[in-house]
Protein backbone atom coordinates (compact mmCIF):
# COMPACT_ATOMS: atom_id res chain seq x y z
CA UNK A 1 0.00 0.00 0.00
CA UNK A 2 1.06 3.60 -0.62
CA UNK A 3 0.82 4.55 3.05
CA UNK A 4 3.11 1.64 3.91
CA UNK A 5 5.66 3.03 1.45
CA UNK A 6 5.42 6.38 3.19
CA UNK A 7 5.85 4.76 6.61
CA UNK A 8 8.98 3.03 5.37
CA UNK A 9 10.46 6.26 3.99
CA UNK A 10 9.74 8.16 7.22
CA UNK A 11 11.08 5.37 9.39
CA UNK A 12 14.42 5.38 7.57
CA UNK A 13 14.97 9.15 7.51
CA UNK A 14 15.92 11.75 10.08
CA UNK A 15 15.97 14.64 7.62
CA UNK A 16 12.37 15.31 6.55
CA UNK A 17 10.81 18.64 5.56
CA UNK A 18 7.07 19.21 5.21
CA UNK A 19 5.58 21.77 2.84
CA UNK A 20 1.86 22.36 3.42
CA UNK A 21 -1.05 24.34 2.05
CA UNK A 22 -4.67 25.12 2.79
CA UNK A 23 -5.71 21.45 2.69
CA UNK A 24 -4.14 20.82 6.07
CA UNK A 25 -6.21 23.62 7.63
CA UNK A 26 -9.52 22.75 5.99
CA UNK A 27 -9.55 19.61 8.13
CA UNK A 28 -9.62 21.94 11.16
CA UNK A 29 -12.66 23.75 9.78
CA UNK A 30 -10.85 26.65 8.10
CA UNK A 31 -12.02 27.17 4.50
CA UNK A 32 -9.52 27.35 1.68
CA UNK A 33 -9.62 30.00 -1.04
CA UNK A 34 -10.23 28.33 -4.38
CA UNK A 35 -12.33 25.18 -3.97
CA UNK A 36 -16.06 25.05 -4.57
CA UNK A 37 -16.67 25.76 -0.88
CA UNK A 38 -13.70 28.09 -0.61
CA UNK A 39 -13.59 31.70 0.40
CA UNK A 40 -13.52 33.09 -3.12
CA UNK A 41 -16.73 31.28 -4.04
CA UNK A 42 -18.63 31.96 -0.83
CA UNK A 43 -18.14 35.70 -0.45
CA UNK A 44 -21.21 37.59 -1.65
CA UNK A 45 -19.79 41.10 -1.57
CA UNK A 46 -20.75 42.59 -4.93
CA UNK A 47 -18.70 45.75 -4.53
CA UNK A 48 -15.26 44.24 -3.92
CA UNK A 49 -13.74 40.87 -4.71
CA UNK A 50 -11.96 38.90 -1.95
CA UNK A 51 -8.67 39.41 -3.78
CA UNK A 52 -9.19 43.17 -3.73
CA UNK A 53 -10.21 43.24 -0.07
CA UNK A 54 -7.10 41.27 0.86
CA UNK A 55 -4.74 43.58 -1.00
CA UNK A 56 -2.12 46.01 0.28
CA UNK A 57 -3.81 48.97 -1.36
CA UNK A 58 -7.24 48.09 0.02
CA UNK A 59 -5.88 47.81 3.57
CA UNK A 60 -4.58 51.38 3.44
CA UNK A 61 -7.44 52.92 1.45
CA UNK A 62 -10.39 51.07 3.04
CA UNK A 63 -9.05 49.97 6.40
CA UNK A 64 -12.42 49.53 8.11
CA UNK A 65 -13.82 47.50 5.21
CA UNK A 66 -10.65 45.41 5.24
CA UNK A 67 -11.05 44.58 8.92
CA UNK A 68 -14.76 43.86 8.60
CA UNK A 69 -13.90 41.21 6.01
CA UNK A 70 -10.70 40.01 7.65
CA UNK A 71 -12.25 39.45 11.08
CA UNK A 72 -15.25 37.62 9.63
CA UNK A 73 -13.53 35.46 7.01
CA UNK A 74 -9.85 35.10 7.90
CA UNK A 75 -9.75 34.54 11.66
CA UNK A 76 -10.83 31.25 13.23
CA UNK A 77 -9.83 31.43 16.91
CA UNK A 78 -11.71 28.24 17.81
CA UNK A 79 -9.90 26.09 15.23
CA UNK A 80 -7.79 23.31 16.72
CA UNK A 81 -4.85 21.34 15.30
CA UNK A 82 -5.91 18.16 13.54
CA UNK A 83 -4.20 14.78 13.15
CA UNK A 84 -1.82 16.10 10.49
CA UNK A 85 -0.60 19.02 12.61
CA UNK A 86 -0.12 16.72 15.61
CA UNK A 87 1.71 14.02 13.64
CA UNK A 88 4.13 16.57 12.18
CA UNK A 89 4.85 18.00 15.62
CA UNK A 90 5.56 14.52 16.95
CA UNK A 91 7.88 13.75 14.02
CA UNK A 92 9.82 16.90 14.88
CA UNK A 93 9.91 15.83 18.52
CA UNK A 94 11.36 12.48 17.41
CA UNK A 95 14.11 14.28 15.51
CA UNK A 96 12.88 13.17 12.10
CA UNK A 97 11.22 16.35 10.84
CA UNK A 98 13.55 19.31 10.49
CA UNK A 99 11.11 22.01 9.33
CA UNK A 100 7.52 22.81 8.45
CA UNK A 101 6.97 25.26 5.62
CA UNK A 102 3.40 26.49 5.45
CA UNK A 103 1.31 28.76 3.27
CA UNK A 104 -1.28 29.02 6.06
CA UNK A 105 -1.62 31.91 8.48
CA UNK A 106 -3.58 30.22 11.29
CA UNK A 107 -0.72 29.19 13.59
CA UNK A 108 -2.07 25.65 14.02
CA UNK A 109 1.33 24.04 13.48
CA UNK A 110 2.72 25.91 16.48
CA UNK A 111 -0.42 25.16 18.47
CA UNK A 112 0.23 21.46 17.86
CA UNK A 113 3.81 21.82 19.12
CA UNK A 114 5.90 22.38 15.99
CA UNK A 115 8.90 24.61 16.69
CA UNK A 116 10.72 25.18 13.38
CA UNK A 117 7.95 26.65 11.22
CA UNK A 118 8.44 28.93 8.22
CA UNK A 119 5.20 30.85 7.67
CA UNK A 120 5.45 32.04 4.07
CA UNK A 121 2.35 34.21 4.26
CA UNK A 122 2.65 35.39 7.85
CA UNK A 123 0.34 34.79 10.80
CA UNK A 124 -2.90 36.18 12.20
CA UNK A 125 -1.31 35.87 15.63
CA UNK A 126 1.18 38.68 14.96
CA UNK A 127 0.01 42.25 14.46
CA UNK A 128 2.05 45.44 14.36
CA UNK A 129 1.42 49.15 14.63
CA UNK A 130 2.42 50.66 11.28
CA UNK A 131 3.67 53.77 13.11
CA UNK A 132 5.67 52.53 16.11
CA UNK A 133 5.90 48.78 15.33
CA UNK A 134 4.45 47.78 18.70
CA UNK A 135 3.30 44.16 18.76
CA UNK A 136 -0.29 43.11 19.44
CA UNK A 137 -1.69 39.57 19.63
CA UNK A 138 -4.75 38.09 17.95
CA UNK A 139 -6.96 38.65 20.99
CA UNK A 140 -6.34 42.39 20.68
CA UNK A 141 -7.61 42.35 17.08
CA UNK A 142 -10.66 40.30 17.95
CA UNK A 143 -11.68 42.57 20.83
CA UNK A 144 -11.41 45.79 18.81
CA UNK A 145 -14.89 46.83 17.72
CA UNK A 146 -13.57 49.30 15.16
CA UNK A 147 -10.31 49.62 13.25
CA UNK A 148 -7.55 48.38 15.60
CA UNK A 149 -5.46 51.28 16.84
CA UNK A 150 -2.21 51.12 18.75
CA UNK A 151 -2.73 51.81 22.49
CA UNK A 152 0.72 53.44 22.60
CA UNK A 153 0.65 55.90 19.71
CA UNK A 154 -2.77 55.61 18.09
CA UNK A 155 -1.41 54.25 14.81
CA UNK A 156 -3.25 51.66 12.77
CA UNK A 157 -2.42 48.06 13.65
CA UNK A 158 -1.78 45.78 10.66
CA UNK A 159 -1.86 41.98 10.65
CA UNK A 160 1.52 40.41 9.88
CA UNK A 161 0.10 38.56 6.88
CA UNK A 162 1.22 38.89 3.28
CA UNK A 163 -1.48 40.75 1.35
CA UNK A 164 -1.84 40.85 -2.41
CA UNK A 165 0.71 43.31 -3.73
CA UNK A 166 3.19 42.59 -0.93
CA UNK A 167 6.39 40.54 -1.17
CA UNK A 168 7.27 37.53 0.94
CA UNK A 169 9.70 37.99 3.83
CA UNK A 170 13.23 37.42 2.52
CA UNK A 171 14.47 35.77 5.71
CA UNK A 172 11.53 33.34 5.74
CA UNK A 173 12.11 32.49 2.08
CA UNK A 174 15.82 31.98 2.69
CA UNK A 175 15.16 29.65 5.62
CA UNK A 176 12.57 27.68 3.67
CA UNK A 177 14.82 27.32 0.62
CA UNK A 178 17.71 26.15 2.80
CA UNK A 179 15.53 23.57 4.55
CA UNK A 180 14.18 22.20 1.26
CA UNK A 181 17.58 22.15 -0.45
CA UNK A 182 19.08 20.12 2.39
CA UNK A 183 16.16 17.74 2.93
CA UNK A 184 16.46 14.03 2.30
CA UNK A 185 12.67 13.64 2.20
CA UNK A 186 10.24 16.36 1.12
CA UNK A 187 6.59 15.74 1.96
CA UNK A 188 4.11 18.10 0.31
CA UNK A 189 0.59 17.95 1.71
CA UNK A 190 -2.74 19.68 1.31
CA UNK A 191 -1.79 21.95 -1.57
CA UNK A 192 -2.52 21.99 -5.28
CA UNK A 193 0.77 23.87 -5.83
CA UNK A 194 -0.77 26.69 -7.86
CA UNK A 195 0.08 29.62 -5.56
CA UNK A 196 3.33 31.32 -6.57
CA UNK A 197 5.98 32.18 -5.63
CA UNK A 198 5.52 29.75 -2.73
CA UNK A 199 4.93 26.70 -4.96
CA UNK A 200 8.18 27.36 -6.82
CA UNK A 201 10.18 26.62 -3.66
CA UNK A 202 9.94 22.87 -4.19
CA UNK A 203 12.22 23.25 -7.21
CA UNK A 204 15.08 23.61 -4.74
CA UNK A 205 14.61 20.03 -3.58
CA UNK A 206 17.55 17.91 -4.72
CA UNK A 207 16.64 14.52 -3.28
CA UNK A 208 14.82 11.50 -4.66
CA UNK A 209 12.07 11.10 -2.09
CA UNK A 210 9.47 13.69 -3.11
CA UNK A 211 6.08 12.77 -1.66
CA UNK A 212 2.78 14.42 -2.60
CA UNK A 213 -0.29 13.94 -0.40
CA UNK A 214 -3.36 15.75 -1.72
CA UNK A 215 -6.97 14.84 -2.41
CA UNK A 216 -6.68 15.93 -6.04
CA UNK A 217 -3.93 15.73 -8.64
CA UNK A 218 -1.28 18.46 -8.90
CA UNK A 219 0.96 19.66 -11.70
CA UNK A 220 3.94 18.09 -9.94
CA UNK A 221 2.55 14.55 -9.63
CA UNK A 222 4.70 13.27 -12.47
CA UNK A 223 7.81 14.54 -10.70
CA UNK A 224 7.02 12.87 -7.38
CA UNK A 225 8.41 9.57 -6.17
CA UNK A 226 5.21 8.81 -4.27
CA UNK A 227 1.71 10.26 -4.76
CA UNK A 228 -1.14 9.65 -2.30
CA UNK A 229 -4.52 11.11 -3.26
CA UNK A 230 -6.17 11.22 0.14
CA UNK A 231 -6.79 13.38 3.20
CA UNK A 232 -3.53 14.63 4.69
CA UNK A 233 -4.93 14.18 8.20
CA UNK A 234 -5.99 10.60 7.53
CA UNK A 235 -2.64 9.67 6.02
CA UNK A 236 -0.54 11.24 8.77
CA UNK A 237 -2.74 9.73 11.46
CA UNK A 238 -2.12 6.26 10.00
CA UNK A 239 1.64 6.82 10.26
CA UNK A 240 1.86 7.79 13.92
CA UNK A 241 0.91 6.04 17.13
CA UNK A 242 1.52 6.68 20.85
CA UNK A 243 3.41 4.11 22.91
CA UNK A 244 1.65 4.27 26.29
CA UNK A 245 4.39 2.24 27.97
CA UNK A 246 7.28 4.43 26.89
CA UNK A 247 5.15 7.61 26.85
CA UNK A 248 6.40 8.59 23.44
CA UNK A 249 5.27 8.87 19.83
CA UNK A 250 6.58 6.48 17.21
CA UNK A 251 6.13 5.70 13.58
CA UNK A 252 4.19 2.48 13.24
CA UNK A 253 7.21 0.66 11.83
CA UNK A 254 9.10 1.29 15.07
CA UNK A 255 6.63 -0.61 17.24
Amino acid sequence: MLVDELKNIIDKSNNIVFFGGAGISTESGIPDFRSGNGLYNLVENKKYSPEEMLSHNFFYSHTKDFYDFYKEKMIYPKAKPNAAHIALARLEEMGKLKAVITQNIDGLHQAAGSKNVFELHGSVHRNYCISCNTFQDLDFIIKCKDTPKCPNCGGIVKPDVVLYGEGLDKDIISGAVNAIANAEVLIIGGTSLVVYPAAALIRYYQGNKLILINKSATQYDDKANLVINDSIGKVMNEIMTFDSNEKTWKTLLNL
